[in-house]
């Protein structure tokens, strides 16, 4: 049974550099430090980008208040430093897009403040630059807060490694760490890149690679991954990759690189408004220009402007914002945390689910499960010379063991091999506790086969000589995991598990949860590969906890990390978090997401059904300036009312049983 200290984690960050792909798509190593230090995240009230919007809105209703109190001159004054503080946020960037031959919502919302002023409608254009600019204001914040989960992810390599030299052992910083370097990695130490043990014996905390919760017996010729933590024993492991090119500087490439696709996707109105802002800048200066050829060109430049004010996207500007901050906000008050407008768009048309394994579906704590005797033999006597030794020993198994018989006898002479197990004297009789392979099972052989076929981790324990018992460790599915499942399965949506355990453990998981499509012994490259390939079925939500499954959640179209028991790199990473561990929250916030994503469907619906009317009816001077404005109105009033809608509680699903309703468990491990 391998052994693994639980002292030494580093978490500081690391001065490793990393490959950072450009948009020309060449790579460039970039100074570490920029992307361990804390990315910018001060509070809302420190925010420039948050109060310059605000001070926008605050100046809007001043004027009015004074407008209203009859202190024209007053109001003209204060409506005018509104609108040029909101447009100062968005007017200067859609300049530059327009420069590059793009167009948006920004350029459009410019046009329309421009006519608006134009016509001497101050205060319209003031209200327009004010909804628009806090709407990208809280947006931005949100995506530069996923930038944060890069230091979570380098602060797992340490700052320096002890290199073995002719002239003796040499402690350098990691980026000097080449190839072929031998590393010595001493007990508790992280390992600074990736290699293959060239002396010595112990178990690896592979987590941080595989995801598995149980730490792996490690010999001479077996890999051993950057960002590992050693057990009990002292290893000289021959480096096969860099310092600065490893596992974990490719999963900071990863992540950066999703998060980067992800900000450039344009949003829903976006979109909307590539079509939009030409065909209404084309058909206002087409009514200009006809119009002087006529007996009153002014009167059609003011058609013009009046055509620019109906097609103003005020409505559509509010039609996604409102619906998603209800949405939103309802969905944070029964623990679902979504960050951004774009992550509830996507999560709201999520077709597939694709779930982690290791503390995601299980519950990332190893029970022991089963115990085998040899004939005679007492389960407790079994139990209770195990739990002797174990109370000794440092391990994570020790905890399931010491769990199943907390009240162990004094033994004596106690030591722990490294990578093997333990040895001591327990009421006069020698003791031996390990793996299969360090102690020979004899009798209980086959039974300590079909243990581990089922997908457990087998400690034989020797009394005397004598192979006395098997205990059967392994981390139990979660009560709700199956009913998940089932909630998600019965909205269409299908599910897949990606996993770092082998295809046997892993399949027999899948089946008690009712998951048919399995994908065993993923790396984090493989499980991102796996979720980008999966998109090509429809929009997919990746599922997990850990620190390996942070490219995975940034490539996907929407990242759920369970933040209750998830590092701290996989909840950075993620688009979704959960405060809780319930499962039964994934199909009730894609339920709610879907809600959501039709109210807003409306409102868009709506917003441009408001344009579709009113520019025609400009056009022919049907109607003037003060009833498209009127309309305006009106129409915001009734798609924030609709959007209000989104606010509503999480919905009631039928087949969800309560929390503490069992599920079967059968061929876990980690």
């Amino acid at each position: 049974m391998s052994r693994e200290c639980c002292g030494g984690d580093d978490t500081q960050p690391s001065p490793v550099a990393s490959p950072r792909t450009l948009q020309g798509g060449e790579s460039q190593v970039v100074d570490p430090g920029a992307l361990a230090a804390p990315v910018p995240t001060s509070r809302w009230w420190r925010d420039r980008s948050i109060l310059v919007p605000l001070g926008a809105g605050l100046l809007l209703a001043l004027g009015y208040a004074l407008e209203w109190s009859g202190a024209g001159a007053a109001a003209a004054v204060v409506l005018a430093a509104s609108l040029l503080v909101g447009a100062s946020t968005f007017v200067p960037g859609a300049v530059r897009r327009l420069a590059r031959g793009r167009l948006g919502v920004g350029l459009l919302m410019t046009v329309a403040a421009v006519g608006a002023v134009l016509l001497g409608h101050v205060g319209e254009a003031a209200a327009l630059a004010f909804l628009f600019s806090i709407a990208e204001a809280l947006e931005d914040r949100a995506m530069d807060r996923a930038k944060a989960g890069l230091r979570s992810l380098l602060s797992l390599v340490p700052e320096t490694a002890t290199v073995s030299r002719l002239s003796g052992d040499e402690v350098v910083p990691v980026a000097e760490v080449r190839e072929l370097d031998l590393l010595v990695v001493r007990a508790g130490e992280r390992l600074a890149t990736d290699g293959v043990v060239a002396q010595g014996r112990s178990s690896m905390d592979a987590s941080a690679v595989t995801g598995e919760s149980i730490p792996v017996e490690v010999a001479p010729g077996d890999a051993v991954a950057a960002g590992s933590i050693n057990g009990s024993g002292t290893l000289l492991v021959e480096a096969t990759a860099s310092g600065t090119e490893n596992s974990l500087t490719t999963i900071v490439r990863l992540v950066e690189q999703a998060h980067q696709r992800k900000g450039d996707r344009a949003r829903v109105a976006d979109r909307i408004a590539r079509p939009l802002v030409p065909a209404v800048l084309v058909a206002a200066a087409l009514v200009a220009l006809g119009g002087a050829f006529t007996d009153d060109p002014g009167l059609w430049v003011e058609r013009a402007l009046v055509v620019l004010v109906a097609a103003s996207p005020c409505a559509l500007a509010i039609a996604v914002p409102v619906t998603v901050i209800s949405a939103i906000g309802s969905a944070s008050r029964f623990g679902v945390v979504i960050t951004s407008g774009q992550a509830f768009e996507r999560l709201g048309a999520v077709s597939v689910v694709a779930f982690d394994k290791t503390g995601t579906l299980t519950q990332n704590r190893p029970t022991v499960v089963e115990v085998a005797t040899a004939d005679g033999i007492d389960r407790d006597a079994v139990l209770e010379a195990a739990a002797a030794l174990e109370a000794r020993s440092t391990h994570p198994l020790a905890s399931a063991v010491l769990a199943a018989h907390p009240a162990p006898p004094v033994v004596d002479d106690a030591h722990e091999l490294a990578g093997q197990g333990l040895t001591g004297t327990v009421h006069g009789a020698a003791v031996r506790v390990g793996s299969p392979r360090w102690v020979d099972p004899g009798l209980l052989e086959e039974r300590c086969a079909r243990m581990e076929a089922d997908g457990m981790t087998v400690v034989v324990v020797e009394v005397g000589g004598r192979p006395a018992g098997l205990l059967g460790i392994r981390d139990e599915l979660r009560p709700e995991a199956a009913a998940a499942v089932a909630g998600l399965h019965a909205q269409g949506i299908e599910t897949v598990m990606l996993t770092g355990d082998n295809p046997r453990t892993a399949a027999a998981l899948a089946r008690t949860v009712g998951i048919a499509d399995v994908r065993a012994q993923q790396l984090p490259t493989d499980k991102a590969a796996a979720v980008d390939a999966l998109g090509a079925r429809g929009v997919t939500a990746m599922v997990g906890d850990g620190i390996n499954d942070a490219p995975a959640l940034a490539t996907a179209g929407v990242g759920i990390a369970m933040g209750a028991t998830g590092s701290a790199a996989a909840v950075e990473s993620a688009d979704v978090t959960f405060t809780g561990s319930d499962l039964r929250l994934i199909p009730q916030a894609l339920a709610h997401a879907r809600r959501g994503h039709v109210i807003m469907t409306q409102n868009i619906v709506l917003a441009l059904l408001v344009v579709v009317v009113l520019v025609p009816l400009a056009l022919t001077g049907t109607v003037a300036l003060a009833g498209v404005v009127l309309v305006h109105e009106l129409a915001e009033v009734l798609i924030i009312a609709n959007g209000v809608r989104a606010s509503r509680g999480r919905p009631a699903l039928p087949g969800l049983p309560a929390a503490d309703v069992p599920v079967p468990a059968t061929a876990l491990t980690r």
